[in-house]
């Protein structure tokens, strides 16, 4: 949700809808110059959000739609199917907003803008909650490296297990990998939580979490890649929720 997230997938696939806007007085045959619009459909074994399984440890499907202007700036919208129960049902919606580009002449390119996590088929309960986001990436050679932070302030979609409702900070780090005269890229993640959204709240009323992963993908025919990660959380281990877990991912992008 990075994957994402905010960066896994089950049944229908759920489509995203974009806008966008010709600038006032452009000349229409100009105007889509502008403009990119980017996608992806995928199909994985198991949706996992920060480490944490929301598709019971089954198959989802997900999909999404970017537009991005030559400003920097984009709008995109991304979905998923889980196992949400009756507060998130059986969709995870997000709507994004941001902006993304380099800072000057330091090699440095920040992302940040602001994430909507809405669940439309849930029905008990209101789980919608935002997040803004921001994160700063650097390459090195063939390596990519990026720090990232999303915090979601104290509002009525954050789930709460003592009547009150608690605030959200995430933290993480990724290192992504392409080797050398391959289509292979190695990806490695590190990530920690402080606040209701960490993996075992809901299990033992832990406030903070740590997620890691270690994973390949690599391109196999045109738009068409296959990843494979190894995801894990700290604390306790629930099958089909905050167990390891080997995911694998077919992505088709456009």
């Amino acid at each position: 949700m990075v994957m994402s997230v905010r960066g896994v997938i089950a049944a229908t696939l759920l489509a995203g809808s974009a806008l966008a806007a010709t600038p006032a007085f452009a000349d229409e045959a100009d105007a889509p110059k502008d403009f990119t619009v980017t996608g992806n459909v995928a199909l994985t074994t198991d949706y996992r959000f920060r480490g944490v399984s929301l598709s019971n440890g089954d198959p989802a499907i997900q999909g999404g739609i970017t537009v991005s202007h030559k400003s920097g700036v984009y709008v995109s919208t991304w979905s998923s199917s889980i196992h949400g129960g009756d507060l998130y049902g059986d969709q995870e919606l997000d709507l994004i907003a941001g902006w993304t580009g380099g800072l000057g002449s330091s090699g440095l390119t920040l992302d940040a803008g602001m994430l909507y996590y809405a669940y439309p088929s849930g029905h008990v309960g209101d789980a919608n909650y935002w997040e803004p986001y921001a994160s700063l990436a650097y390459s090195v050679g063939p390596a990519k490296l990026k720090a990232g932070v999303a915090y979601a302030w104290k509002q009525k979609g954050l789930l709460t297990i003592d009547g009150y409702h608690h605030d959200n900070l995430y933290v993480y780090g990724n290192v992504d990998v392409a080797i050398p005269n391959t289509p292979v890229t190695v990806s490695g993640h590190l990530g920690y939580t402080d606040g209701v959204l960490a993996p075992c709240y809901t299990c033992n009323g832990d406030k903070t979490g740590i997620d890691y992963s270690i994973g390949a993908s690599m391109t196999v025919y045109g738009p068409l890649s296959v990843g494979v990660s190894y995801i894990g959380v700290s604390g306790p281990s629930i099958d089909s929720y905050t167990n390891d877990a080997v995911v694998g991912t077919l992505t088709a992008s456009f």
